[in-house]
């Protein structure tokens, strides 16, 4: 069940798209809750989430094949407004009885369109304009009740509406940036025929999760695993507005963070928060565990169900706690595997928990993306270091050495990691880039200082730039600034003797290396 049960919702039924999770952003761009859906998903199911519009993404794979993604056709009968996506448009036309073909006229990138009928998407809108066209198949026979609305030269069908029924189909894609007026058409979508109100906002997600953690927790202890990361801050500032002094935060150190961040963290919530913080050093425990283990998926699970036995026994020390508030995020359920989505990684806050742990799970930020978790702290007071901190793992500095996990390696990864942020504060680049770090894959290069053969790691820095953590694009960083910190860390980090530069984009990559 959601978190926001009863809040305007539309669902994002996701066909293989890659830009299905932008949909859903763009809709709550717009203050509209939205919720990525598997394709299997039923009409009764629908029927009983009550949405006030669907949206049909995209997808890889023509309507017509034999092993073509398919939705329930029920669906279109629940008089619920439906808008489809370059491959949701083509489905919703064969669905409906209309024709969908490969006439050889594919479209790719910029594309001219001409709104050639009277239509509720382009309202006041140019009636010539620039979209982003993806596709090799078209729709080139309007289903019954249906009329085209515009076309562009390789699609006669380029949209597509059936008023009455309160259906719609676009060829191209809205959602991206490369389509200048496609906010204004997802808005007069939820707006217009949708009736949505934009009311999915921060104040709203607060009031929202206040209420439903009161109801959860009752009367009970509530402790709340704080990493000193914006996404666990966030979740304890809302559990601590809604029950007070009920919550107590626990710090667990795990051995496998930053530079300074232990103390960095202790510091800051004990000067920002009123909320009672146990430090638990769990250093040697950790990585006891850890030890001999390589596979990325064994090391987040052992990560997760470590941190997970530190609660339970910290939370028995305490006396009546029977609840654990976690930061988990949208992202990380997506990218853990669900119904709509294949496993990327095990997220340690997700897959990574034990199926026997005694706590029960408090999760108020697990609808939200990481630039509403944003809004939401800043709703809520916290000061802008916790909210503007760049992303960093819960399993920490052991999902960015690539092999085992050992003392050696962790104090020659943060001594690099340390001068990599140094120097992007240096430079203005922190708010700019999403995340910057350093990956210490456990191989060994030849190198030369001081006329002396050296044999000693490589260090890779990664730096993305993104909105959401779900695709990501290398980040640009002056060469002058990557000169910078390569000649420090070769310099002035024992056991390092190259310095290279990712360069790959998510996808294909993921931004963390494991």
């Amino acid at each position: 069940m959601s978190a926001f049960e009863g809040e305007q919702t539309v669902l994002v039924v996701d066909f293989g798209a890659q830009y299905a999770q932008l949909i859903a952003r763009r809709v709550r761009e717009a203050h509209v809750r939205s919720e990525i859906v598997s394709r299997d998903i039923t009409a009764e199911e629908v029927r009983r989430r009550r949405p006030v519009g669907i949206i049909l993404s995209g997808g890889p794979a023509s309507v017509y094949a034999a092993d073509a993604y398919r939705m329930d056709p029920a669906i279109l009968d629940l008089d619920v407004p439906v808008l489809g996506i370059c491959y949701g448009h083509q489905l919703l036309a064969d669905m409906a009885g209309g024709v969908v073909s490969n006439t050889g006229n594919a479209e790719f990138g910029k594309t001219p369109l001409e709104v050639t009928s009277s239509s509720i998407l382009f309202r006041d809108l140019p009636p010539t304009q620039d979209v982003w066209m993806s596709h090799r198949d078209e729709v080139t026979e309007v289903p019954p009740g249906f009329v085209s609305v515009a076309n562009s030269e390789g699609s006669k069908v380029a949209a597509m509406e059936s008023s009455e029924r309160r259906l719609y189909g676009v060829q191209f894609h809205p959602e991206v940036a490369h389509t200048p007026r496609g906010t204004e058409m997802v808005k007069q979508f939820l707006y217009e025929v949708c009736e949505a109100s934009p009311s999915w906002t921060s104040h709203s997600i607060i009031e929202t999760q206040v209420h439903r953690i009161r109801e959860q927790v009752g009367e009970s202890h509530v402790i709340c695993g704080l990493s000193g990361g914006v996404d666990s801050a966030v979740a304890a500032a809302i559990v601590h507005e809604a029950i007070g002094d009920q919550l107590t935060c626990i710090f667990v150190d795990h051995g496998l963070l930053r530079e300074g961040e232990a103390e960095q963290v202790e510091e800051t919530f004990r000067s920002h928060f009123e909320v009672d913080l146990i430090h638990v050093k769990a250093a040697d425990r950790f990585l006891e565990q850890l030890a001999g283990v390589t596979e990325p998926e064994v090391k987040r699970k052992m990560i997760g169900e470590t941190f997970v036995r530190v609660f339970e026994e910290t939370a028995a020390a305490i006396g009546d706690a029977g609840f654990l508030v976690q930061g988990t995020l949208y992202p990380d359920v997506i990218e853990s595997g669900s119904a709509s989505a294949a496993t990327i990684k095990t997220h340690h806050n997700v897959g990574g928990l034990p199926e026997d742990m005694t706590l029960e799970l408090v999760e108020p930020l697990r609808d939200l993306f990481k630039d509403e978790v944003r809004a939401v702290g800043a709703e809520l007071g916290l000061p802008e270091e916790i909210v503007w901190r760049q992303p960093f793992p819960g399993p920490g500095l052991a999902v960015r050495i690539i092999g085992e996990v050992t003392r050696e390696r962790l104090e020659i990864l943060r001594a690099a990691d340390a001068i990599i942020l140094a120097e992007i504060r240096r430079a203005g680049l922190y708010r700019d880039i999403w995340q910057a770090f350093g990956v210490l894959p456990a191989v060994k290069t030849v190198g030369v200082q001081g006329d002396e053969r050296t044999y000693a790691y490589p260090l890779i820095i990664r730096a993305v730039t993104s909105e959401d953590a779900m695709t990501a694009d290398w980040a640009r960083i002056p060469f002058e600034v990557l000169e910078r910190i390569s000649s420090r860390i070769i310099n002035e980090v024992p056991g390092i003797n190259r310095v290279a530069y990712d360069i790959s984009s998510k996808p294909p990559a993921t931004i963390e290396w494991e």
